[in-house]
């Protein structure tokens, strides 16, 4: 990662890594002193797979159409989480947070360039502690410096903007996106207090 691999494939590797180390217990713990991430995690809380043909019906302003057209322009499937089940409080919440990604940084307004994934790693970090994020953020820094410089400004932009975002935000990982596909998308970062990023 640190010669800029940053495949889907090698990031899998890590979280897999981390999942063995205390971290990720310390992220579950953080999380259940919330009720509503609590109660999240306690039940396990898996919606039934996405019909993205369905959530095209929805206004086009909603955050399930928003989705939905953004899943079909990138291929990417929404359902690759269904029918996985979670042991441990710390095995669900990285099961929450992947299955959710997307619709973290549809929320947020960033990117799925690098930058913008490493913008939206860095909102993570004042919401919990999360490893993962940590660790994209720090190599992604390192990876930088030796490989693009020219680069950093933009990065360390898109990181501190992140990182401050997150901190006003409410809670993301206690939302249940799923149950309100129909509300529009500004009112969903109105309601969360999220001034999200604009397209460059």
């Amino acid at each position: 990662m640190l010669l800029g691999d940053n495949s889907l494939e090698t990031v899998g590797e890590l979280t897999y890594g981390l999942l063995e180390t205390p971290a990720y217990d310390r992220v579950a713990h953080y999380l259940n002193q919330d009720p509503a991430c609590a109660a999240l995690i306690r039940d396990r809380y898996i919606p039934p797979a996405h019909d993205l043909d369905a959530l095209l019906t929805l206004p086009a302003d909603s955050l399930g159409y928003i989705y939905a057209a953004q899943m079909k322009q990138t291929g990417f499937d929404p359902n690759l989480h269904a029918g996985m089940s979670a042991k441990s409080d710390a095995e669900y919440v990285e099961l929450r947070l992947s299955q959710t990604h997307d619709l973290w940084h549809i929320i947020t307004g960033f990117d799925t360039s690098v930058v913008g994934e490493i913008g939206l790693q860095a909102f993570h970090l004042p919401q919990f502690p999360y490893p993962l994020a940590t660790l994209l953020v720090a190599n992604s820094l390192i990876s930088t410096t030796l490989k693009e410089p020219e680069m950093l400004p933009q990065l360390l932009a898109a990181i501190a903007q992140g990182f401050q975002m997150g901190k006003a935000a409410k809670p993301l990982f206690a939302q249940k996106w799923e149950e309100a596909w129909e509300k529009p998308l500004t009112q969903w970062q109105a309601e969360l207090n999220i001034h999200p990023m604009q397209p460059q």
